[in-house]
């Protein structure tokens, strides 16, 4: 498995700098928006009660195409952090994503590549599990690079026109880092966890590192579907060989943008994951892998440029 991650990404870096090197004005594409969006409930002297609240978003959503002759080189990154702030609370984190793709593509026929795929994944900052108990302690559930996931792969893209993306790679190597020990240590993310002895000491840390060699499956759609309104989703699916290939690990992360005016807009998200490796407890204290959900909607300050 090794060898094949050190071919792909040798191909792509094969592919990438010699793009770079014979690269002219004309075949490059470039696009992008940044947004920050506000969304605040505010309480005076109000009967039916309720608690004031604050929450700022920002986005940045960055894309570069290089399409010459036969070669196709895509780039894609998605950076988003925001942070609410309830009633007398301290802000907490509301968002947080770093998402960077990169893909290179030979033609094999008539909207058809060869393709080697390129993907890493993580956060800005720590997460933290918020007890109900206000007194309680908060614990730290994620950190920056904890996790991070770095995905290589060769397959086959299908580009029908420039807004549909579907691609499908059968050799992929996933790989998921937690670079945090506290958290290794207890297994999450996948991660093997710390061996303690019959007192409760730790006798062999928890690993920071853990591969997956399986298919993996895009699926991305970018369009201004009517007038002042863009639709962007991704769908992600990746299967295990070596580990419950049945249970397949879903990412789907979907973003509307209503264009207000040059300056303004308005943007509704919605993400949906399924990681089998991911236990969660719910409210009754079962603990188990589940769907998790992530829904926003803001309005605020947006530029979008187009090259």
């Amino acid at each position: 498995m090794k060898k094949i991650t050190i071919l792909i990404a040798g191909l792509l870096f094969f592919g990438f700098t010699s793009k770079a090197q014979n690269d002219t004005v004309s075949a490059w594409t470039t696009s992008g928006d940044v947004s920050l969006m506000l969304s605040q409930t505010s309480f005076t002297n109000w009967a039916a009660g309720g608690e004031n609240n604050i929450t700022l978003n920002g986005f940045i959503n960055l894309y570069a195409k290089y399409e010459k002759n036969k070669s196709k080189w895509e780039n894609m990154l998605v950076l988003v952090y925001g942070q609410t702030k309830t009633g007398t609370r301290e802000f907490r984190k509301s968002e947080d994503k770093i998402d960077f793709s990169s893909s290179y593509g030979i033609k094999a026929a008539d909207k058809w590549y060869y393709s080697a795929l390129f993907n890493f994944k993580t956060q800005f900052s720590a997460g933290y599990d918020y007890p109900d108990d206000v007194d309680s302690t908060k614990v730290k559930i994620s950190d920056f690079l904890a996790p991070a996931y770095l995905s290589i792969g060769l397959g086959m893209e299908y580009c029908p026109n420039d807004f549909l993306s579907l691609y499908l790679s059968p050799i992929t190597e996933r790989f998921i880092f937690v670079n945090n020990q506290d958290l290794a240590n207890k297994g999450a993310f996948g991660v093997d966890p710390a061996e303690y002895d019959g007192q409760g000491n730790i006798i062999k840390e928890g690993k920071k590192a853990k591969n997956e060699f399986g298919a993996y499956f895009r699926f991305i759609f970018k369009k201004n579907i009517i007038k002042n309104v863009d639709l962007q989703t991704k769908l992600e699916l990746f299967s295990d060989y070596f580990d419950n290939p049945q249970n397949i690990d879903v990412n789907w992360d979907t973003m509307i943008n209503f264009t207000i005016n040059e300056w303004l807009a308005a943007n509704f998200g919605l993400q949906m994951i399924y990681d089998d490796d991911i236990p969660i407890k719910d409210k009754d204290g079962n603990i188990g892998p589940r769907t998790q959900i992530m829904q926003l909607l803001g309005i605020g300050i947006s530029y979008k440029f187009l090259k």
